[in-house]
Parts: structure tokens; sequence; C-alpha cells
């Protein structure tokens, strides 16, 4: 009953005509632009293969073909930013009070969501249907495009988009965060993967029948069902991502893995010390399956929203256990004040070139270590 009366509540307060204004509230930066880097940094930038682990527009009413006011995606923006690639992800169920340290999965704070967004109704109690609204709106984007945008579902379709020169298609990656979406059934998985699934997070913000949460109660470790979940999403060749996972479920996980993992969006406690954040050891557990540390840009993952802090985290894994293993991960759109939006990603490029890392050391940390697990775990066809 709890449950019920917060939904009436919340639904009783706004209305569909607000939903224009919730996201502007949200999604805000820093930096807002225009940005401007040197000619010899731009030339670079644009030569590379730039690449972002994380970003939540699909939960949000923006025409992701047009440039946007606000927010910090869009296909206009990604182009300005020499993108090549550019995870998107599902997040299907948070809960009321979010925090970082301890949350249930007794309330749905994205009930209210659906509504004043004007989603189907059949999504209004179903993580499973917001998971398939969402790649259906993708679905719709990139056809809309004009060949703008291609979502991403094979190695064939990754090495076309990896050869353009110049730039003018941005893929488009799906993740799915957190298994609650599945609804207790691992054959959902199938029909998500059926549909383009390419990235699973086992966990968001709260303990789910996979496993535990970072920010959950138990934050315990993989359950069983869990394990073969994992097993196969593996066969069906999609990426495991555990950013938002316990530690013990991380421990978990690596235990098991055959393919690359993947921290989609991040800081390191090295810099930045909370729980949100990733401990060394989990750094090293991730680098040793051969996969990638997708760097945030929202205050929690660098404390201080400066592109400098998004690169020191960046300098720090790559520090500890090579350039090799660290990416970008930004968390645009995902409720989050980040440092720069989309168009903004030369500055990064201009920052590590700051600290000291040679061209190709930079390449590697924008795109090019994305591009090599995505290498190693996509499907041929």
């Amino acid at each position: 009953m709890k449950w019920i009366a917060q939904q009436i509540l919340t639904l009783a307060m706004i209305s569909a005509s607000t939903a224009c204004t919730i996201e502007p509230l949200l999604n805000r930066v820093e930096n807002p632009g225009p940005y401007q880097v040197p000619g010899q940094v731009q030339k670079l930038h644009q030569d590379m293969f730039i690449a972002d682990l994380h970003a939540d527009p699909l939960l949000w009413n923006r025409d992701l073909n047009k440039r946007g006011s606000y927010g910090h995606v869009d296909v206009p923006r990604l182009l300005d930013g020499a993108f090549s690639l550019q995870v998107f992800a599902m997040a299907t169920k948070t809960p009321w009070g979010l925090n970082m340290e301890s949350n249930d999965d007794d309330s749905d704070m994205l009930v209210a969501n659906t509504f004043i967004m004007g989603w189907p109704s059949k999504t209004w109690d179903s993580p499973f249907q917001r998971a398939l609204y969402q790649i259906e709106k993708l679905e719709r984007f990139a056809a809309e495009s004009n060949g703008a945008m291609e979502i991403i579902r094979s190695r064939a379709d990754l090495e076309r988009i990896a050869a353009q020169q110049p730039k003018r298609t941005v893929g488009a990656l799906l993740a799915l965060e957190g298994a609650h979406a599945l609804e207790g059934k691992i054959t959902n998985l199938d029909i998500l993967h059926d549909r383009g699934l390419r990235m699973l997070g086992p966990a968001h913000f709260f303990d789910n029948k996979a496993g535990g949460s970072a920010h959950g109660i138990n934050k315990g470790g993989l359950t069983e069902w869990g394990r073969e979940l994992i097993e196969r999403a593996e066969r069906a060749n999609i990426v495991i991502d555990v950013a938002h996972s316990s530690a013990a479920a991380i421990d978990d996980i690596a235990a098991i893995a055959r393919l690359p993992l993947v921290v989609s969006h991040t800081g390191v406690r090295g810099t930045c010390d909370n729980q949100r954040n990733l401990a060394d050891r989990h750094i090293r557990a991730v680098a040793e399956t051969g996969g990638i540390i997708g760097v945030a840009m929202f205050a929690p993952a660098i404390c201080e929203l400066t592109i400098a802090e998004v690169a020191r985290s960046m300098k720090y894994v790559a520090d500890l256990v090579g350039v090799q293993h660290v990416a970008s991960g930004s968390d645009f759109d995902g409720a989050t004040k980040t440092v720069v939006d989309a168009a903004g990603m030369a500055l990064l490029t201009q920052e590590l070139l700051g600290l000291g890392f040679t061209t190709e050391d930079v390449s590697l940390m924008m795109g090019g270590n994305v591009l090599r697990v995505l290498r190693q775990t996509l499907p041929v066809e």
C-alpha cells in the first residue's frame, strides 16, 4: 500500500504538461560552451575513434536528431564532438530517495517518469517493457537520422563506423542498466539481445535477483541465478558492465568472466573517495580481464566539476594499470550535472595531451580501448 500511495501522490502532483520543464533542471552542464581548442588538437581529436560508455538520453522526451538547448546528448552534438560511438543505456527502475549508500527496491520513481513523459501504458509498471520502449525509441531515431546514427549490433557494423573518414555517422550501442529489468526471466535477455542489446549491467541502485548493488541494502555477491545470467550473456556476446555492482559482486563476476569486463561510468577512490567510486583492487580486477574503466563527468565521480579532474582520474587509472584500460563514461543525461556536453569532448583530448600523454595514448583512452573490447566481444554478424 505504501508503494501505491507514493505513485498516486506523485501523479496527483504532476502532469504531462510539466514534462518539458523537468529535464533542464536535472541534466545541466557546468561549462555549456561554445567549446574551442587549438586547430592541431581538433585535428588530432577528429582523427581518433572517440567513444563514450554511458549516456541516458532515452529516458527523456527530446528528439535526438535535433540539437537541444539543454541536456547533454543528441546527434548534432555527438557529431560536433567527433564521436564515433556512444553507448545508450536503458535505466528501467530507480527508487525514491535515491542515494549512493543504501536503497531498497520497494519504490519506483520511473512510474512517474513514464507517465509524465507520455510513455505507453504497458511501460507504467513493467521495467522490461520500459527497456523495449527505449529500444524502439533508439531504432526510430536511427531510422529518421538520414544516416547520421546507426545502431551497432555486430563487428561488421563496428568496423564500418570505425573506417569512416571523415566522420558522418555516430554508432549507437544499447546497454541495460540492471538485471531487474528482466523481471526474473533469463529468456527476456534473449529477447533484448535479438533487439540489439550488447551490454549488460547486472545491478543499478538496489540489490536484485542477480546480485548486490554498491548502493543496495545487503550489497551481496553474485547469486546462482546471476551466475547463469553472466554465462548466458557472454555466450551471446553481450559485454558485462560492473558499474553499480557491489564489491562482492564484482569479485564474483571477475572470477568467472571469459570476456573483458567494462565499468561504464565511474570515478576512482584514488582521486575521489566515496561509495560510488572504484577501489584500486577492482580497477586491477577489471584490467586483468582485459577490460576498461569508463571515467564519468559528474560530481560524485570526480568530486570537482572540471575537465582537469576528469583527466586526473583517467591518469590515475593509467598509472595504476596502464593506458590500455582507460575510457570515457560520461553519464551524460543521467539526471546529472556534467563538466561539458557531448560537443565538448575535444577539451578532454586537450587536457590529456597537456598531462604529457602521447597522441597514441590519448587515442586509446578516448575510444581506442572501447574499439578493442568491442572487437573482442561483439558477434561477428
